[in-house]
């Protein structure tokens, strides 16, 4: 066997073997197996294509560089998911307050801070530990078993044991288990959508290629792992294995992503921040004010401190992550596993939805949309064939049911004949064994009640074959017709033998001299030829896959069945046009997108004319000023130049991975919240890259889970827009219960403030802070998190991405209603005082005022819409957390124990109507304030 030495002098190439691949290297570092012969491949790799390596050299070479898989990112640990529950602003500040409440004396009020920041961690590990869970369910080894030769024999063993210079075997509806160069391909084809976006299979061959520049889909002699052969068979050389393969590298690229925030926890921490600042102001403030106004050092400095800690709304990171789990939950019965608790209401955001098209937008199953037969057009539907205007018999009489006309019954019975692909009955539907192209074409025939099967062992055996290959773009196949001597009925083919011949339309029509039309055959004349060219071009205007249909008659089966003897003399049939079709429900999901404000982008490795008719049909792209780009025409874009034309660009066609992740980039640097959908290899790095990447469950491949927050478990791209109007909904719904918190907190620390400073001294004491703050607010804020989607939630642009929390005018209504809160707060504490109530019993109205006026707020803060619009009942959770909250409050203030922690003393009647009166002031005030803002649009 020659060395690597001699080939090296003979190629003046430098051959390098590194990390579980022996690759030709040129100055651009890239792997050119496809550049020289198969002879030389064996030699390089030091193997023999007939008996394969000894065992004892595989054993070596995987001792050496390692098992074909790839290499998997180490998962966080139980103590590392908690330890970053620990790690935002708020969370920490939280922790900070429960100590310095300990520290003077309020053991129980740090033991309860502390409490709730703990039960926050754990909800945020189980539920993220419970993401992981279900994708690991999902994940499947893409190729876990190989037939490989090794010592002369033919073995199966598991893929990960493959390693470089092995010698594979492959055929129809296997898995390829490692990147390998063909060095055999009998009618071998390959579907290498996952890789490459291609959903037609690629034709294999063995010759060395000569464009050192081709890409993935264009290396007809190699085979690459994760992809599968659907048809033929094949042998090939292990040329790359695990990180060293395709797939690998692709693998690698989603590894050196770095993650970024969401615009959540960017949000939370600017809050925490500004919450912070405020706190520590408000202790000194207070804290000196109360001693400039005679107060006690020390009640002042425990006011000061139970201030601080109510100016944090220290329920905020537990209600966000229930909310954000709550809609984890909901996005799970709608089939969509969510990884990471942001990921949903960053998906809210989203401006830009960049999609996959094959499997995305597609049903990645080649179907007949179109036939065209005895001059007249059908079309294919899920129900069977319409046709295109009135459809007439070889009579010229008009036929209501297409399938009467024998010209379409020859066309389905040619199709269904002249096929190796066969129909599979699952358990909810029939699947396709063999080629796709193939099976689109057994479907349609299916449709009229014509299986391939039935056919094969019955009326019409087939008894010889000329197999399609590349080079004549067409195959034969021979059937006897057995029974009545003619096919189904059809007088005009009455021959012992029929030959049925498929393939690209305009070389059939160059191999036929007659054509079958007006019920029967006559000659093909150059006006038929014309027009039959000019409907193939306009079906593929019309971005269809064509095929032709001919046959011939035989009175005996030639003795020399070969292309030159039965190819010729044909009769021309029909056409049929197939297409990768949209999925049905994806152009309502487009349109409710568009509604949103929201941008989708098909980003594919299909043909830039399949592509545009795509999209075309589903909306994405509705105008002239829509640009389509190839993957070619963005190669010669410089950075600057993409980023002019991206903002119209609808359709990128013919892409890469690396293409992917640079219209990626060019979208974020426009500002875009860049949502990426997906399910094949070659979308991985756009969904890392992305803010948020949903791959598909059903078809995706490992790697594309993995490089995603969203896992769709039913493929479904109606659930990426359903999943976009549950962000919003999230995002509204924690801003309300900001609104509801600061809006309380304020109140206190206003009422606190005022009455220092005019004198009369503290309203309440820092236990009755402490009470309100952490559990008189605790439970509306989280039905709050539970409210109902908003009308139109999904008819207006998305927020921008660095928007306020307090964009709106939150923020001043956060102030108005917190001053509206306080001042009741402090005009109950003046009322008692002026009626000669003891400091005890003031502070008790003050104290159930503000307590039962923030559950009021709670009713305010449910929506913009007045509350009888919304309806007072529409979420329960908020009724059944008022009637708790209230419940608690009234227990302190009349159960005699609970009297004396809380320093309150029993109110009358009189009192209690003052405190109830006062207290509903928020809500009358809110629903005028919403009367007048209806009013002033109206106008």
């Amino acid at each position: 066997m020659p060395g690597r030495d001699n080939l090296l002098s003979h190629h003046k190439t430098n051959f390098h073997y590194t990390g579980g691949a022996i690759v030709q290297m040129h100055s651009d570092n890239e792997q050119t197996w496809y550049l020289i012969s198969k002879e030389d491949t064996a030699a390089a790799l030091e193997t023999d294509l007939n008996t394969g390596l000894t065992q004892e050299e595989a054993a070596r070479r995987l001792e050496r560089y390692g098992p074909n898989e790839l290499e998997a990112q180490r998962g966080r640990t139980i103590w590392e998911m908690l330890l970053d529950q620990f790690k935002e602003v708020l969370v920490l500040m939280l922790i900070g307050a429960a100590v310095v409440s300990g520290l003077v004396g309020e053991v129980e009020d740090s033991l309860i801070i502390l409490l709730i920041v703990v039960l926050n961690a754990i909800l945020g590990v189980v539920q993220e530990s419970k993401a992981e869970n279900s994708l690991a369910a999902l994940r499947q080894l893409s190729a876990p078993i190989a037939t490989v030769i090794r010592d002369g024999k033919v073995q199966h063993i598991p893929a990960r044991e493959l390693v470089p210079g092995d010698v594979i075997l492959l055929e129809a509806g296997a898995n390829i288990p490692a990147d390998a160069r063909l060095v055999e391909a009998v009618n071998l084809r390959c579907e290498e959508a996952a890789l490459t976006g291609e959903s037609v299979p690629v034709e294999k061959s063995t010759a060395p290629l000569q464009d050192a520049e081709a890409g993935l889909g264009d290396r007809v002699n190699m085979v690459f792992s994760g992809t599968t052969a659907v048809y033929g068979r094949g042998k090939a050389v292990v040329v790359g294995t695990g990180m060293k393969t395709e797939i690998g590298k692709i693998a690698s690229m989603i590894q050196k992503a770095s993650q970024e925030p969401t615009p959540l926890q960017i949000k939370l921490g600017e809050l925490g921040k500004t919450l912070g600042i405020v706190a520590l102001g408000l202790v000194v403030v207070v804290f000196l004010l109360g001693i400039v106004r005679g107060e006690p050092a020390f009640e002042m400095f425990m006011t000061a401190i139970s201030l601080a800690v109510a100016a944090i709304p220290e329920g905020l990171p537990a209600i966000v992550t229930i909310v954000l789990a709550l809609g984890v939950q909901r996005m799970a019965k709608r089939r969509a596993i969510i990884r990471k608790l942001p990921a949903v209401e960053t998906l809210g955001t989203a401006t830009v939805i960049a999609s996959d098209k094959t499997g995305t937008l597609t049903q990645n199953e080649m179907t007949v949309t179109r036939v065209y037969v005895n001059g007249q057009m059908l079309q294919v539907t899920g129900q069977g064939y319409e046709p295109v205007g009135q459809f007439r018999s070889q009579n010229g009489e008009v036929l209501e049911d297409p399938l009467q006309d024998d010209h379409l019954n020859v066309l389905l019975h040619g199709f269904a004949l002249a096929n190796d692909a066969k129909l599979d009955a699952g358990d909810n539907r029939y699947g396709i064994i063999g080629d796709p192209t193939e099976g689109a074409l057994v479907v349609l025939a299916a449709k009229a009640g014509l299986t391939f099967q039935e056919n094969e062992h019955g009326d019409y055996p087939r008894v010889g074959e000329i197999p399609f290959d590349s080079r004549r773009k067409r195959m034969t196949t021979f059937h006897k017709l057995n029974g009545a001597g003619r096919l189904s009925g059809i007088d005009v083919i009455n021959s012992g033998y029929v030959s049925f011949c498929k393939g690209a339309p305009d070389v059939l029509l160059s191999l036929c001299t007659r054509i079958y039309s007006g019920g029967k055959i006559r000659p093909l004349t150059d006006a038929d030829r014309q027009r039959l060219l000019e409907v193939n071009g306009s079906m593929g205007q019309q971005a269809l896959r064509v095929l032709g249909l001919a046959m011939r008659q035989w009175d005996a089966i030639p003795e020399d069945i070969s292309p030159e003897t039965v190819e010729s003399d044909m009769i021309f049939v029909g056409f049929a046009g197939m297409i990768d079709p949209p999925r049905p429900e994806v152009k309502d999901a487009v349109r409710e997108a568009k509604e949103a404000g929201i941008r989708t982008v098909m980003v594919t490795g299909d043909h830039k004319l399949t592509a545009t008719a795509i999209a075309k049909d589903l909306g994405i792209l509705e105008s002239d000023a829509q640009l389509v780009i190839s993957g070619p025409e963005l190669e010669k874009m410089s950075d600057g130049e993409l980023d002019e034309v991206i903002e119209r660009v609808r359709v990128f066609a013919r892409v890469s991975p690396e293409h992917k992740m640079r219209i990626v980039e060019a979208l974020k640097r426009k500002d875009h919240v860049v949502a990426v959908t997906g399910d094949g290899v070659n979308d991985a790095p756009a969904l890392k890259g992305a803010d948020i990447g949903a791959a598909m469950g059903i078809t995706g491949t490992d790697v594309a889970k993995e490089a995603s927050e969203m896992v769709l478990a039913d493929d479904n791209f109606a659930t990426i827009v359903a999943a976009v109007a549950e962000g919003r909904t999230i995002y509204d719904n924690i801003r309300k219960a900001i609104y509801y918190l600061l809006s309380c907190n304020v109140g206190e620390i206003l009422a606190i403030f005022v009455t220092i400073m005019l004198g009369w001294g503290r309203p309440l004491t820092a236990i009755q802070i402490l009470w309100i703050n952490l559990v008189t607010d605790g439970f509306p804020a989280l039905a709050l998190g539970v409210e109902p989607a908003e009308a139109g939630v999904m008819r207006h642009k998305p927020r921008r991405l660095k928007e306020s929390i307090f964009a709106g005018g939150m923020g001043a209504r956060i102030i108005f209603y917190g001053c509206l809160i306080g001042l009741l707060g402090v005009a109950a504490y003046y009322l008692g005082i002026r009626e000669g109530l003891s400091v005890s019993a003031a502070r008790t109205m003050s104290f159930a005022t503000l307590a039962f006026a923030q559950l009021f707020q709670a009713l305010n803060a449910r929506s913009s819409e007045s509350l009888f619009r919304v309806g007072l009942f529409s979420n329960r959770y908020m009724i059944a957390a008022i009637a708790a909250s209230a419940s608690l409050q009234l227990l302190v203030m009349l159960v005699p124990f609970l009297q004396g922690v809380f320093e309150v003393t029993p109110l009358d009647a009189a009192h209690w109507d003052v405190v109830i009166g006062l207290a509903l002031v928020p809500v009358v005030v809110g629903e005028i304030q919403k009367l007048v803002v209806k009013t002033s649009r109206l106008r």
